[in-house]
């Protein structure tokens, strides 16, 4: 959709000065949202820009400010009332999917609105109705597949199909490919490409700016509660959104004020032919003090696979690991940790955090040992000073260590699980994925902790599957391909990092070191 079509149709969706206050908190200032038929409307900002709020005022969750007004076709919508608004055409699949997973697929499809005979559910009817909308989507399952037996990705699907059985005009997809692999979000793609052609207005929230390239046909930002600006297609960089969204240039975006080691400088981390002879077949490398060293390579490559073989995550068959100069015996984490050796998994929610505990229990469940006294009396007050600590050294938004983590933002959580790592006091740290699921403004704090820990000689390892990011960052890249390492990317002033280097390692069209 170009900004030629915006001139000429009128919008689906109009939403006219709105505001939303709790208490004394402001989430919402005078925003103003337009949206045609046909267009994927990405809406982007930091978490706590007001994103939600203002999804949730459209699709009647919240009541607006007075003031302000909602309009589809024109036509203003009653604020705070879901059924009306789903009435006139409003659908959200949020983050976290709201499937019954011990139902079919069609009775989730009718899940409150089932058709009935004679007062019982007419189930042939429901299936009747829901296999062409399978059939628009491409999808290959049938109306009668329980739920609990499908990928995230096909539920995705599920969501979507709902959405079209309320005749939705305006589909809201908030971050809706954060645990798809990359087959899954394609076809997600596929499924909203055919949406825009049928006219279908997308509101798409996502924090992944290749996503946003590729999608986009408008992009509005968030800042402080407030509209930033919209830019069209054609206007699109990740310069001017980045400088929207955080009102900052992007020059000090990615931290990089360490200085690279040499080549001769001091190895604390030394992995030799380390494999399971699965999905990593005998890898070897080193880290060195003070260094960023990335990982990189496509979804399948191995990347994860290694670093939970060196962590004593998952057990290996073959190899060595040495730190400093000492062979490790790793039979489990613990061991590493003991050793010296951190890492932060890419799944904070599911493996690294306790999300119903404080934010004091998870920074300091790792070395709660330290805090006890005579008969094992643990030292609560020492435990909240050093909660208060990394709370304040890593900038971590809270009002209180005592809320729980999982009340956090994703940013501050994953700041809350660095902080945890750093008090096992480690030589090396393994960060896999580290700013999956953040905003932009958490990103670059991210950035700045490793690049101060790399300062202080720590060897850091990053695993990203985001080549920007890696670039950004990093001294220098191994890339891994089919569980082995492929080739090295080595940075120099002369020729940095270069996300074609990476990619021909990737995809095996390099066969030297470059």
């Amino acid at each position: 959709m170009s900004a030629a079509n915006t001139e000429t149709q009128a919008p689906v969706l109009e939403m006219r000065n709105i505001s939303k206050t709790f208490a004394s908190t402001k989430a919402l200032t005078n925003v103003s949202l337009t949206v045609y038929p046909g267009e994927v409307h990405a809406l982007m900002g930091e978490n706590g820009a007001g994103k939600s709020t203002l999804m949730k005022v459209l699709s009647g969750a919240y009541v607006a400010d007075p003031g302000g007004a909602v309009l589809v076709d024109g036509k203003p919508i009653v604020s705070g009332d879901p059924i009306k608004a789903k009435a006139n055409g409003i659908a959200v699949i949020y983050q976290e999917l709201s499937l019954a997973p011990n139902l079919t697929v069609a009775q989730n499809m009718f899940l409150g609105a089932e058709p009935s005979r004679y007062g019982v559910v007419d189930q042939a009817a429901a299936r009747a109705r829901v296999e062409p909308i399978l059939k628009q989507l491409g999808i290959n399952f049938g109306p009668s597949q329980l739920v609990a037996t499908l990928s995230l990705g096909e539920r995705q699907m599920v969501e979507i199909a709902r959405a079209l059985t309320t005749n939705a005009r305006i589909i809201v997809m908030d971050e809706p490919t954060t645990s798809l692999t990359s087959r899954e979000t394609e076809r997600l793609f596929e499924v909203i490409a055919g949406l825009k052609a049928r006219g279908i207005a997308i509101i798409y929230i996502s924090h992944r700016m290749e996503e946003i390239y590729a999608l986009a046909d408008r992009v509005s930002v968030l800042r402080d509660s407030a509209y930033v600006g919209t830019l069209e297609r054609e206007e699109l960089s990740a310069h001017r959104l980045v400088s929207m969204m955080v009102g900052r240039d992007l020059s000090t975006f990615y931290k990089k004020e360490h200085r690279a080691p040499v080549q001769a400088a001091k190895t604390v981390l030394s992995v030799k032919d380390v494999g399971d002879g699965r999905r990593v077949l005998g890898c070897s490398f080193d880290a060195r003090a003070g260094e960023v060293l990335g990982i990189a390579g496509l979804v399948g490559s191995g990347r994860t696979e290694l670093a939970r073989l060196v962590f004593g995550a998952d057990p290996k068959t073959a190899g060595t690991v040495s730190l400093e100069g000492r062979e490790l015996a790793i039979s489990g984490p613990r061991d590493a940790m003991d050793a010296g050796i951190a890492y932060l998994t890419e799944d904070r929610k599911g493996l690294g955090l306790f999300l119903d505990m404080t934010i004091n229990e998870n920074i300091n469940i790792g070395v709660i040992s330290r805090d006890a006294g005579p008969g094992g009396i643990l030292n609560f007050a020492t435990a909240r000073e050093r909660a208060t600590r990394a709370i304040k050294s890593l900038s971590i938004r809270t009002s209180s260590a005592s809320i729980n983590v999982g009340a956090l933002s994703g940013g501050n959580q994953q700041k809350a699980l660095i902080a945890r790592l750093l008090e096992t006091k480690p030589k090396v740290i393994i960060f896999d994925e580290p700013t999956r699921g953040v905003d932009v403004g958490a990103k670059s704090e991210i950035y700045r902790i490793i690049d101060e820990l790399a300062q202080a000689g720590i060897a850091i390892v990053v695993i990203s599957s985001d080549l920007p990011e890696i670039i950004g960052i990093a001294d220098r890249v191994l890339v891994m391909r089919e569980g082995r390492i492929a080739g090295e990317v080595l940075a120099a002033p002369e020729q940095p990092i270069s996300q074609e280097a990476i990619m021909a390692f990737s995809t095996g069209s390099a066969s030297k070191v470059a």
